[in-house]
């Protein structure tokens, strides 16, 4: 039996509740990960490979581990080239330059603007270089997002490089059949609407928001950042960078009051719910292809270089969202619905998963469509598991909810009496050995003071 280690949150199979979810970050701060890891995920899967999530952490420490218990560590990534996650991309290369075994990177991207200008990128690359040359070392090929990510690394001398899209929208394989429901969209279509705090603070889609709320009564917001979901769960303010109210995950915008949002911290919900929407639009490319899995008409709202490249690629309906803030009536829904043209995305979805199964094949992996099942026990079990719904809106302080809520931290405050009952005895048996060693203990017990202390304060961010 293979093994694949796989970068991911959680498993698909791994059910958590709201709160747990929001409290270990099971999204890895934005839901839209997990659609694309719980696609490779089912891809990976055959009646001789297991997959396994590592929950996403990066400790060199692990590598020896890793090299003894697994047969390849697969790495999922979306927005990877960009500045905010130069840290985490180092921590990435020092793991995989320890490991003995095949490490594969799927559906990487460099993020930029919409005119694909690489200058704000200069300053990681060398990052970037080492970060590729480790993977090239035990891989054929680094698969990409799309055009400007594939130049990008060729510009760099790269040249064992795959434009494969993302594996997201390879979840039933070679199927993706999206159709339009209805002949035009009035205002009694179920229109779904997302969009990253980004885009609402300096990028105008806040104005768009408002007036598809103005026109579309039955208008719901998609959230997707744990800070939104923390919103919607706890009304946790915290976040001074997230707690902005032009957002419908605030508290004090109209959509939060009236209950037309939602979060989602398993793809399988998210996509169920979406089945019975007419139409999604917005910045966020996994908040849109949540609904062509769906079979959901969708339009992305593109406004950087990840979205444009990934919907040029797969030839998913677009416009630039500079264009759609300027032109309000372009990104009126029934106009983006009446324009939007599934043929390519349809037609040519084939083609593409082809390409992405021959970029595993190259790279030693075997894919369920082809060595497996297509997938069925995959269905077959998460069929049998019970997900939580997606996270609403905490407008009334009904007995239910405030059970749950504090049912959770009355365990978390057990969970923390034990820990901190612990680290008191370290911290007592830390103090008698620098005495024995005549030690100054003064540094000794400012350490496990901090580790008595952190605990606590994550707890309580989190119950916030």
């Amino acid at each position: 039996m293979k093994r694949i280690l796989l970068r991911s949150g959680k498993s698909p199979y791994d059910v958590v509740t709201v709160e747990e979810a929001l409290h270990r970050d099971v999204i890895a701060t934005n839901s839209g990960n997990l659609i694309f890891s719980d696609a490779a995920h089912k891809i990976l899967g055959t009646p001789d490979t297991e997959v396994v999530s590592n929950g996403m952490p990066s400790d060199v420490s692990a590598a020896a581990r890793i090299n003894d218990e697994y047969d390849a560590f697969v790495i999922p990534l979306a927005n990877a080239f960009r500045p905010s996650f130069e840290s985490a991309l180092k921590r990435m290369t020092r793991l995989i330059s320890k490991l003995r075994i095949p490490v594969v990177v799927l559906g990487v991207g460099a993020q930029t603007g919409v005119g694909y200008n690489p200058d704000r990128l200069k300053r990681i690359e060398p990052t970037v270089r080492e970060f590729c040359a480790a993977v090239l070392e035990r891989s054929a090929s680094i698969g990409v997002r799309g055009e400007f990510t594939e130049q990008y690394l060729r510009n760099m001398g790269f040249k064992d490089v795959e434009v494969i899209g993302c594996p997201s929208l390879f979840l039933y394989g070679d199927r993706l059949p999206v159709h339009k429901k209805a002949l035009e969209l009035t205002p009694d279509s179920r229109i779904a609407i997302n969009g990253s705090h980004s885009a609402v603070l300096a990028q105008g889609l806040d104005r768009i928001i408002t007036r598809t709320h103005e026109r579309y009564p039955y208008l719901r917001f998609v959230g997707q950042n744990l800070s939104d979901a923390r919103q919607l769960h706890w009304r946790d303010l915290s976040d001074p960078n997230a707690a902005v109210a032009a957002m419908p995950t605030h508290p004090d915008h109209p959509m939060f009051r009236e209950d037309k949002v939602r979060v989602y911290v398993d793809p399988v919900t998210w996509i169920d719910d979406l089945r019975s929407f007419d139409f999604s639009f917005g910045s966020r490319i996994h908040g849109n292809i949540a609904a062509l899995l769906a079979g959901t008409p969708a339009t992305v709202l593109c406004g950087d270089s990840r979205t444009l490249e990934l919907c040029r690629y797969f030839e998913i309906p677009h416009l630039r969202l500079d264009r759609a803030v300027r032109d309000p009536d372009a990104a009126d829904p029934a106009k983006l619905y009446a324009e939007a043209d599934f043929g390519g995305l349809v037609g040519g979805h084939r083609e593409r998963f082809e390409r992405f199964t021959g970029f595993l094949d190259r790279n030693g992996l075997e894919n369920t469509f082809t060595h497996g099942d297509g997938g069925a026990a995959f269905e077959e079990r998460m069929r049998a598991l019970e997900f939580p719904a997606g996270i609403r809106p905490w407008n009334e302080a009904d007995l239910a909810s405030l059970t749950s809520r504090f049912g959770w931290l009355h365990s978390r405050i057990d969970e923390l009496s034990l820990d901190n009952a612990r680290l008191q005895r370290e911290l007592a048996r830390a103090g008698a050995r620098a005495k024995a060693a005549a030690v100054p203990p003064a540094s000794v017990y400012r350490r496990a003071r901090r580790a008595v202390g952190r605990p606590i304060r994550r707890a309580l961010r989190a119950g916030q």
